[in-house]
């Protein structure tokens, strides 16, 4: 899609509210809560940005709205955005929907770290729509970067909890321990947040399958990433080197792979490990899984062995 940036706002120093339109008028595809946008950024790759709705979301939207904070140690995706006047025309896909919210009307417990409340409003919204009871949780460093602060206590009031590292820090086991066993939980932030929640979710007995996350963070290249190798079934072997995804090496090969988030928290890209040790850094396995190194999410995870042989 070409989309038409008509309208910005600065909600706070380094995030920036953008309303989108379509080029050429007329309404846009729908999306459910928790959808998002990919768009395509040049030189600066593509990027991902949810959709943020404070009102129920209508069957043909004429705008779509997004938050993007600012990243100036990042790898220039956010600052690409950042420099779009209003008028200025961009690429886009049509919505993407990776973390959906469920159908039943089980208590549900909302936690968003920083950038990452934008899909977390969505669903807030979607739920007092159709009278699911809910609580959200929304942590941030404090209450001058914590976006949307008095718009969404205007809006869900006792629904919500604002925690601040400098006043009152959120502890995440105490409130999974509290939680109804039958809840839904939803997580959306840094990869920090997201590991907290997954290790107090599964200590307190919570199933799995009522626990997920997106990861609003793009994954970095750490310290002491070393080369390693890929066999898939063919027999062709590549080579892995610091800075790139085995997604990567083998999409530039020519080999065709599933693939979404690039981030490691859709699960898509899940690949059978049949030989070698899976270095895990995705937020989607269990403890038992990442154990078992029988299954390993290739978009962000990476080798232990000097060779991994993958079902592909």
């Amino acid at each position: 899609m070409k989309l038409r940036l008509s309208e910005t706002r600065d909600v706070t120093d380094r995030i920036r509210m953008m309303t989108l339109t379509a080029a050429e008028g007329g309404p846009l595809p729908a999306y459910s809560a928790g959808a998002h946008l990919d768009f395509d950024l040049g030189d600066a790759g593509t990027r991902s940005y949810s959709l943020v709705d404070f009102v129920p979301i209508p069957d043909a939207p004429d705008s779509y709205r997004i938050a993007v904070q600012a990243e100036p140690d990042g790898d220039g995706g956010s600052l690409a955005m950042h420099a779009l006047s209003t008028g200025d025309v961009v690429e886009a896909t049509a919505p993407k929907n990776s973390f959906e919210l469920h159908v039943d009307n089980a208590p549900t417990m909302l936690i968003a770290g920083g950038i990452g409340v934008t899909p977390i409003i969505s669903f807030a919204t979607a739920l007092r729509g159709r009278g699911t009871p809910f609580h959200f949780h929304y942590a941030a460093r404090s209450r001058a970067v914590c976006a949307f602060a008095d718009r969404l206590e205007d809006l869900f009031d006792d629904a919500l909890t604002l925690w601040m590292d400098d006043t009152n820090q959120i502890d995440v086991a105490a409130l999974l321990q509290n939680a109804p066993r039958d809840a839904h939980v939803y997580c959306c932030g840094p990869k920090g947040m997201i590991a907290a929640v997954k290790s107090a979710a599964e200590a307190a007995g919570h199933p799995s399958d009522r626990i997920r996350f997106e990861l609003f963070e793009t994954p970095q290249t750490e310290d002491g990433d070393q080369p390693f190798e890929v066999e898939i079934n063919d027999g062709q072997v590549f080579t892995i080197p610091p800075g790139q995804t085995i997604i990567e090496v083998l999409e530039e090969a020519g080999v065709d792979v599933m693939y979404d988030c690039q981030r490691g928290d859709c699960g898509i890209c899940q690949t059978d490990v049949l030989d070698g040790t899976p270095d895990h850094r995705d937020v989607v396995l269990s403890e038992d899984e990442r154990t078992s190194g029988n299954v390993m999410q290739i978009c962000v995870s990476r080798a232990k062995s000097a060779r991994l042989k993958l079902d592909i």
